[in-house]
């Protein structure tokens, strides 16, 4: 499809070798003698890209130029003056004109005007598209998960993203601290704003003061010039610090004061400044341990908890897995990949150390290598295969168990079934029957049945 161009000129002749040779370069042109007409054409085309001229009897070209903006503020406008009103047509750019051409002008320096101002806007298009991209990759469809603990998250996450209170992420590595941290900064009303992420386990102790803070030029050796901290780069927006349990005793006060303060002072400098930045924290650490072995202060672990939020690791919210390797598989490959019953089974009852990021890695490593478009359980690592078959969850005939050869009590059996069920889902009796594939009532009967109590009540 060609590219709309439209053209008022009040001049005629002028207008028509315009159109003439926008035409021959081969964009599709709408042309109009006054300003009025050509707000008219304007609503019929849409065009991409107006040129009008700036004197013009009626509405003038400053006037075209602010109802186009009115009507579409992506539209990019160029003027056309005569030599001796440069002054009118830079006037008209800090206006929201992108260019101006001066008459008497030929074809080349036209064309040559035009192509810019299209690639401009075909840059912008594109850059308006990553961004809507990476805001659809913070929100909630890339997290993943149907589980009661995920429920449980993802209101946690709804209830706080606008509020300003600072938010600690706790869970084992690989549950997805940092994307749930993106999710809060999405939903937010800061979500215009940065995002702006540092590790601190990733960065030497003796440059993370630095790194969070900036430094001026000569504060200690290398410091050749300023350097803006994470801090004043998230201004505006949401500061993520990750692995926040390592954060080195010494330098926990002057995070604390941060925070308290809203200021922050550069390594070496004499002057505070100020900060509107939201700060959500995440580890993998225990830290009331940490603060009772006094590596981390219990006043920052107050201030950086306002709001807590757990993740809880994969193997305790087995039933997600379903669910996750088809987002994975869609992510990684376009076609419909299937797992066999017995495939499924076993990475359902694999325990995942390595939490989400492993079971991603594996689906990724297992859509490069596979032959067909059912996976199976044959073309799973033997890290896993070897561990499921020394534990009863896959056999020829698909069971879940191994019977010993003098029988069993099918009474225990089932007991047992139950409370592995409501283990694995934290005693959460909707989980565990969505588990087991049965009414919660029913649940509720067995577990009375065989005088099943949870916890919290023996």
């Amino acid at each position: 499809m060609k590219t709309t161009i439209l053209i008022i000129d009040d001049d005629t002749s002028l207008r028509r070798v315009l159109e003439y040779n926008l035409q021959e370069a081969g964009y599709a042109v709408a042309a109009a003698a006054s300003g009025e007409e050509g707000l008219r054409l304007f609503d019929e085309v849409a065009p991409a890209l107006v040129i009008t001229d700036m004197k013009m009897p009626g509405m003038d070209g400053m006037q075209v130029l602010k109802a186009v903006k009115e009507r579409s503020p992506e539209t990019l406008v160029i003027i056309v003056t005569a030599f001796g009103t440069v002054d009118i047509a830079v006037e008209a750019m800090k206006s929201g004109a992108h260019d101006y051409i001066t008459k008497p002008f030929n074809r080349d320096e036209l064309r040559m005007t035009v192509a810019k101002a299209l690639r401009f806007t075909g840059l912008a298009a594109e850059n308006k598209r990553l961004k809507s991209e990476l805001s659809d990759r913070s929100d909630f469809r890339t997290m993943v998960g149907s589980s009661a603990a995920m429920e449980k998250v993802f209101q946690v996450v709804h209830k706080v993203a606008d509020s300003e209170a600072s938010v600690l992420i706790t869970g084992e590595s690989g549950t997805g601290k940092e994307l749930v941290a993106r999710s809060i900064h999405a939903q937010s009303g800061r979500k215009n704003g940065p995002f702006v992420a540092i590790n601190c386990a990733a960065i030497p102790r003796d440059l993370l003061e630095s790194e969070l803070f900036g430094h001026v030029k000569g504060a200690f050796t290398g410091a050749v010039k300023d350097k803006t901290g994470k801090f004043l780069l998230a201004e505006g927006g949401t500061l993520f610090l990750d692995e926040v349990g390592e954060l080195p005793l010494e330098l926990q006060p002057k995070l604390l004061r941060a925070l308290q303060e809203r200021v922050v002072e550069a390594v070496g400098g004499t002057r505070e400044q100020k900060l509107d930045v939201r700060v959500v924290a995440a580890t993998n650490l225990d830290i009331e341990k940490a603060i009772a072995d006094g590596v981390f202060r219990e006043d920052l672990y107050y201030r950086l908890s306002v709001i807590p939020i757990h993740l809880p690791p994969l193997r305790q919210r087995r039933e997600d897995i379903p669910l996750l390797l088809r987002y994975f598989c869609g992510k990684y490959d376009s076609s419909k990949v299937d797992f066999d019953r017995q495939a499924l089974a076993v990475l359902s009852s694999y325990t995942w150390p390595g939490n989400v990021r492993e079971l991603e890695n594996l689906v990724e490593r297992l859509l490069i290598m596979r032959e067909g478009d059912t996976i199976t359980f044959g073309e799973l690592p033997e890290k896993i295969s070897r561990g499921a078959v020394s534990a009863g969850t896959a056999t020829d005939a698909f069971a879940v168990v191994n019977l010993p050869d003098d029988g069993y009590s099918l009474e225990q059996l089932e007991r047992e079934v139950v409370v592995q069920a409501l283990e694995r889902n934290n005693w959460n009796q909707a989980a565990a029957a969505r588990f087991l594939r049965i009414p919660r009532h029913t649940l509720i009967y067995r577990m009375e049945k065989y005088e099943i109590v949870t916890p919290d009540k023996v």
